[in-house]
């Protein structure tokens, strides 16, 4: 490796720091203190420890670089221009504009070398977990003694405000748990944040803290580049633990006015100051976006040592893939997620005289799918009994053993998301996560982001309405359905029976552009006769119909998802003996709106304006359906604790409330 200098790196950070303050306010918005503050920090990983290949940017064996602190992202822009990523000059300029390719807040797809999309503090945090898990799932899986394919770590660089966010507490604490050895947190310690110092509202011990979580803590002058060195070097020979760098910085370092103060942190520092910043910093003060060539140099050396890694490491694949043809050729069906032929061939065969709940189908279903394929992991927020998705036939992850299948997340929703995200950007394994639906709430957030990047995540939601009984308003989703049915690029699924549910599980795996979401219920449901109703593959349309009386011509519909498609149908059936009535089971929303109009129009004709809507759930949403004439039996209240089937009966989730609701129309 290529011997540097302090004064080289000196001169690699001081680079950073003035791409960075030149970036902001040339943007006149953005955050120039962080970048400034790590760009010791930065230059030492970059050109001394990150493994990673710019020309192979998706290289299996990359070392994972996550900037949870996404504020600061003039910070990784800069890196990935020097670094050679094909991030050009005029890119920089051009920070937080339209059509750049440097947003305001990293974007993964976006800007090639961003692994993730970070902005909301903490999410980083529980996505470099889950890369870190993964890393150590896919070696226990596929390294042999011969050859070790999977050896990489995963960096995370994770602000005073990403400790403070509690998701970084739960990812954290299960990464000390896990022994998540190859997970290196860079904890940019600076003391301040936009309100000033962080003394206003946080006094914890960040040392006592990660040493009770069970990680390797070191400590450093955020500054001193040999002792940076020397902590990753040691952070990379720790075998039992995860470790946190406590990097203690001055934000805006560098900055003769600004450093360490709030106002280095989101704002541009003024043209003035720049000019007296570069100055102080030995930078030329009259140039912006000034690179000198001996920087240049610097990185492209390190370019060229990543390639022959790289090329040793491609050596070693080879080795693997013509020893363990077998392996391999999993090995690249999980990595490009493809499904086995039959789905439908693979499911339990349910019988329509035997009621079940959707979850309990879908636990069989499960079963059926782990089988056939083996890069299905997954596992609950300590509700698997209930969620019914534990692998029976399959281990469980736990410290030191990461050859299984079965995750436990603990009582950690918000983490288990943010880290299904890691486990999915890192790739070859295919997550889903669960707990009760009325706690998507707490997962909200690592759901809107694996939207936005379009990770191929299942996430199994159980006890979906008021029909969990006993436990509650405080446990019975009402308006959940309606918020996640609000976020763009999810797919919600509410199955009405078991075969549907089967369905469903197939939409959601052959999904592979964004998030679903499985909603299933606690109760039992009778199962549609498949010989008597349409096939329950029609659920990839959305919705479809489901029966209709001999008339062809409905003057009544019926739309309903989930638990309340039976309840539709036999009001429906009821009000057949005068009227024409059709019944729709539309467990989809999303996948209906993906049908062209003629097939929507078969569904639901125009002409046919009476229109009743039954769901046990908040109404929002279904006038689309409706339109001005129609009808709806739904719940725009909070529920009750007592059993379900009097909820149902006081709550109006009755066939004779049905049918009265149908008359009133």
């Amino acid at each position: 490796m290529t011997t540097i200098s302090n004064k080289q790196l000196s001169l690699a950070a001081n680079t950073i720091r003035g791409l960075a303050m030149d970036g902001v306010q040339k943007a006149n918005s953005g955050h120039p203190g962080l970048p400034m503050g790590m760009a010791d920090v930065a230059a030492v990983l970059f050109l001394k420890h990150l493994k990673h290949c710019p020309s192979e940017p998706t290289w299996l064996d990359r070392d994972r670089f996550v900037l949870s602190a996404g504020h600061g992202s003039m910070l990784i822009y800069s890196l990935l221009h020097l670094s050679g990523y094909g991030l050009p000059l005029d890119e920089l300029k051009a920070f937080r504009q339209w059509e750049s390719l440097t947003p305001g807040h990293p974007e993964r797809g976006h800007t090639k070398g961003v692994e993730t999309t970070t902005g909301p503090l903490g999410q980083g945090c529980g996505n470099g977990v889950g890369m870190a898990l993964a890393e150590r799932m896919m070696a226990s899986r596929y390294n042999t003694d011969k050859s070790p394919i999977f050896g990489h770590f995963t960096y995370v660089l994770a602000s005073d405000g990403d400790l403070m966010e509690g998701i970084s507490h739960e990812a954290f604490s299960l990464a000390g748990h896990l022994g998540l050895n190859r997970l290196i947190v860079l904890y940019d310690s600076n003391r301040i944040s936009i309100e000033g110092s962080t003394d206003l509202a946080y006094t914890e011990d960040p040392r006592a803290r990660f040493e009770a979580y069970k990680w390797n803590v070191l400590e450093v002058d955020g500054h001193n580049h040999e002792e940076i060195d020397k902590a990753i070097s040691a952070a990379k020979s720790e075998q039992n633990k995860p470790t946190i760098i406590i990097c203690n910085t001055q934000i805006g370092w560098g900055s003769p006015n600004k450093a360490g103060t709030a106002q280095s942190h989101g704002e541009p520092l003024g043209a003035d100051e720049i000019i007296a910043s570069k100055k102080q910093l030995g930078l030329p003060e009259d140039k912006e976006f000034h690179v000198e060539q001996e920087v240049s140099a610097l990185f492209s050396a390190r370019a060229e040592e990543m390639e022959k890694e790289m090329a040793s490491w491609s050596a070693v694949f080879n080795e693997f893939k013509n020893a363990n043809p077998e392996q391999a050729a999993l090995l690249d069906k999980a990595l490009s997620g493809e499904l086995p032929e039959d789905l439908s061939g693979l499911m339990p065969e349910f019988d329509p005289k035997t009621p079940i709940a959707t979850r309990a189908a879908s636990g069989k279903i499960l079963q059926k799918l782990a089988q056939a394929m083996p890069s299905l992991v997954g596992g609950s927020a300590d509700l698997a009994p209930s969620n019914k998705t534990m692998l029976n036939d399959a281990d469980s992850v736990g410290t030191g053993s990461f050859g299984g299948r079965n995750l436990h997340f603990g009582v950690r929703e918000h983490a288990m998301c943010a880290m299904l995200n890691g486990m999915a950007l890192h790739g070859g394994l295919r997550v889903y996560g669960a707990t009760f639906f009325v706690f998507a709430d707490y997962c909200r957030p690592s759901i809107r982001l694996a939207a936005l990047m379009k990770l191929p995540i299942i996430y199994v939601f159980t006890h979906d309405s008021f029909y969990v009984g006993e436990d509650g308003p405080t446990h019975q989703p009402v308006e959940q359905l309606a918020s996640l049915r609000a976020m763009p690029n999810v797919t919600v699924l509410r199955p009405a029976d078991a075969t549907e549910t089967a369905a469903a599980w197939i939409a959601a795996l052959k999904n592979q552009d964004g998030p679903s979401l499985l909603l299933l219920t606690r109760q039992g449901l009778p199962i549609l006769d498949r010989t008597q109703h349409p096939p329950a593959a029609l659920v990839e349309k959305g919705a479809y119909v489901v029966w209709e009386s001999e008339e062809k011509d409905p003057d009544l519909i019926i739309m309903a998802s989930g638990s309340e498609v039976s309840l539709a149908l036999e009001a429906g059936q009821k009000l057949a003996n005068n009227r024409a009535v059709r019944v729709v089971s539309m467990p989809s929303w999303e996948l209906f709106e993906k049908q062209d109009n003629g097939y929507k129009q078969a569904v639901l004709p125009p002409h046919c304006t009476l229109r009743l809507a039954v769901e046990a759930g908040i109404s929002m949403g279904w006038d689309k359906y409706i339109g001005p004439e129609g009808g709806l039996v739904c719940i725009d209240h909070y529920g009750a604790s007592a059993p379900y089937k009097v909820l149902a009966e006081k709550f109006g989730f009755t066939v004779d409330n049905v049918i009265a609701a149908a008359e009133k129309l």
